[in-house]
């Protein structure tokens, strides 16, 4: 799961801060997410993206979050329980913060990320080891969740096929450029919003998490709204996909 929500991230990813069009607060995607197995497209866990309004002291913030869990019968197979944040500026989505809590199996690891004036102090805990922290330039760079919302502010009506856009996503404390290229659109189906026109991107990058061309696909309803109604995935130890089950609030 971990290299799942990598995935998400490398997919909805992109550079830059633009004005804020298509997310809303009060947003919820539900998603079944599904492995192939044997041969087979096999559903194993729910992901869940949502949108809320937070106030503080001084400002107003958009919170983003992604959660994985896997269904029930799986749990005594593997286990998994993730939650992915991030506090965002409503009008340009960019961070202030970002928090990741894993469980997976035996596995966890929890991170922040603080962002101010063009660095990140984060900071990481693995099971039985210390926190460390760490600071570094980023730039213009996205957390790995506050990235999923950027592409549905992307006009991809004024794209031409095979027109490719780069970016940068910063994941495990790493910087990676990752491109995204316009592959037409298609009809897919979208869960309860029934069938679909949508954008179709294709998702590369310079790193090992990512197999094959065009093999790393995403599916966005081609609206204002541009809700991720599909995708499809492909890494070293096999392949998957997300599928829309439920979008409400858009």
């Amino acid at each position: 799961m971990r290299r799942l929500v990598f995935i998400l991230a490398l997919t909805f990813a992109i550079g830059g801060f633009a004005q804020n069009k298509a997310v809303k607060s009060g947003e919820k995607f539900v998603y079944a997410a599904s492995y192939n197995m044997s041969g087979l497209m096999t559903q194993l866990a729910q992901v869940t993206m949502e949108t809320e309004t937070v106030k503080t002291s001084k400002k107003t913030l958009l919170h983003l979050s992604c959660e994985a869990t896997t269904y029930s019968k799986w749990d005594s197979f593997f286990k998994i329980r993730d939650l992915y944040e991030a506090y965002v500026d409503p009008a340009t989505l960019k961070p202030s913060l970002y928090k990741r809590d894993i469980y997976e199996g035996k596995y966890t690891k929890k991170e922040k990320y603080i962002f101010k004036n063009g660095t990140v102090e984060s900071t990481m805990s693995k099971k039985n080891m210390a926190p460390t922290t760490k600071t570094f330039n980023v730039g213009t760079s996205q957390d790995a969740v506050s990235t999923i919302y950027l592409l549905r502010n992307v006009d991809f009506s004024k794209f031409k096929v095979g027109q490719v856009k780069t970016f940068t996503v910063i994941f495990d404390e790493k910087q990676t450029t990752v491109s995204a290229k316009y592959m037409g659109k298609e009809t897919i189906s979208a869960g309860n919003l029934g069938s679909k026109a949508c954008y179709k991107i294709s998702i590369g990058a310079n790193t090992k998490a990512l197999k094959g061309t065009d093999k790393n696909i995403i599916w966005l309803t081609a609206d204002n709204a541009k809700v991720p109604a599909k995708i499809s995935f492909s890494i070293p130890v096999g392949t998957g996909q997300l599928t829309l089950n439920n979008a409400t609030g858009i």
